[in-house]
């Protein structure tokens, strides 16, 4: 079976009061999930709010990775209990 999709993550990213706050939405077509980060700026670094926005998106695509991957092995786990294998045919009887 071959096939292709295209989901799409869009990053937002906020400033205030040298905190970088970032959110990471993907959409999948039939999902949404919504990761986020932030990053603070500690008053004796210098004010450099580009790698406040890196460290706070790379937090936010972090979260959102393991919700993606917390969904995946749910789904699995839920495929697996309902596979035909896995039910046990009413005339077997057991021990």
């Amino acid at each position: 079976m071959s096939r292709t999709g295209e989901w799409a993550v869009h990053l937002y990213l906020f400033e205030e009061d040298r905190t970088s706050k970032a959110r990471a939405v993907l959409d999948t077509g039939t999902t949404s999930l919504t990761g986020h980060g932030r990053a603070r700026c500690q008053p004796e670094d210098p004010d450099v709010p580009e790698i406040g926005d890196e460290l706070a998106a790379s937090r936010a695509m972090s979260d959102l990775a393991a919700q993606l991957q917390k969904t995946a092995y749910d789904d699995l786990e839920g495929v697996r209990a309902s596979a035909p294998a896995n039910r046990k045919h009413p005339s077997a009887r057991t021990g």
